[in-house]
């Protein structure tokens, strides 16, 4: 039995959904799914499959945009017979969200670990999917908004199934319930949940300038804002403060919080956005060589000129590569541009 609407009602009790908003029928339809594996596998006879190889989605143009496909479960089963594979692989494939209208949506990756057919070529299957599976990272600068949140909250979950496949208890197997909103160690009756880790991404200014540095692994070219992982036992604000003082050798006076952000890279982090300003006087930055790459001071101007930038992929000319930010999707590109708008934006005592 469960409770909806204030009154008893059996499970699956859709008819009740009416008298509550869209928003809550959606993720009380959710939360069943991911709760009850009889409903998840139903659910699925109904429901979109989004498809990855090597954790990169299938996108295809469409006119002046790139969509990533989806496929039913008929379709599905048809193209893993195609590639190889044999239908159980849809076992494989985790819960993602669900449309108004309580169509799931799962996404499965077509070479993951316990694929049986590992030799299968990634060029065959675009060639039949009439796609390409795009490195996510690539990606985010032409999805839209809604499309890059499902395809982040895809290629997290898929990365940590493959990572947890034994209990850290017992060693033995671990199974993933048919949501993957969850594993169990059969043996110890362990539970694992997926998890994100905290990240304090904050943009440093001190007054007229912002502070922007990049690390060797970003693309050539890219700044953006100093991030950093949450240590145990800090407060956000102290988790700034430290990142700050590690990375650049600057004191943060002020500190206001501004937004937060799932992001999947490298494995699933809580992207926690704040704008800091540094003590007055004291801006001579002393770059960290064992963080980062390089930090610079940079003008509104520099900034803006960047901002106007879409694809930097195709920007590059005579070798040279131009100053440019992370894509509009990135809570770091909200940061900047919210002080582009609003320079006097960090008022917070730290």
């Amino acid at each position: 039995m469960s409770l909806y609407c204030g009154i008893a009602c059996r499970r699956k009790p859709f008819w009740c959904y009416r008298l509550l908003s869209t928003y809550v029928t959606k993720t009380r339809y959710l939360f069943e799914l991911k709760e009850d594996n009889d409903a998840c596998k139903k659910a699925q006879q109904t429901g979109a499959f989004y498809l990855f190889h090597g954790l990169a989605p299938l996108l295809q143009k469409s006119e002046h945009q790139y969509l990533p496909p989806k496929y039913n479960l008929a379709e599905l089963e048809r193209l893993l017979g195609k590639f190889g594979q044999d239908a159980q692989r849809i076992e494989d494939s985790v819960l993602i969200g669900c449309s108004e209208n309580h169509e799931a949506w799962f996404a499965l990756n077509l070479n993951s670990s316990s694929s049986t057919n590992a030799s299968l070529q990634k060029l065959e299957m675009e060639r039949e999917l009439q796609g390409s599976f795009t490195e996510l990272r690539k990606a985010l600068f032409w999805l839209n908004v809604k499309d890059a949140s499902l395809l982040s909250t895809a290629q997290a979950l898929l990365r940590w199934h493959e990572a947890h496949q034994f209990c850290s208890r017992c060693g033995q197997p671990t199974k993933k319930n048919v949501a993957g909103s969850k594993r169990v160690c059969p043996a110890s009756k362990s539970i694992y949940y997926p998890q994100m880790a905290p990240v304090v991404i904050t943009l440093v200014s001190d007054g007229t300038r912002c502070l922007l540095a990049r690390q060797s692994s970003f693309p050539k070219g890219m700044y953006s804002a100093l991030a950093g992982f949450c240590d145990i036992g800090e407060s956000l604000e102290e988790a700034v403060r430290r990142e700050v003082a590690e990375e650049v050798g600057l004191e943060v006076e002020r500190l206001q919080y501004s937004a937060s952000q799932h992001w999947p890279f490298p494995n699933s982090s809580l992207m926690i956005a704040c704008h800091a300003t540094v003590k007055p006087g004291q801006t001579e930055i002393q770059v960290n060589l064992r963080e980062l790459e390089a930090a610079d001071w940079f003008s509104h101007d520099e900034v803006v000129t960047a901002l106007r930038r879409n694809d930097p992929y195709t920007q590059q000319q005579n070798g040279t590569v131009p100053f440019w930010l992370p894509p509009k999707l990135a809570i770091a590109h909200h940061l900047i541009k919210e002080w582009v708008e609003k320079p006097t934006c960090s008022t917070l005592p730290a």
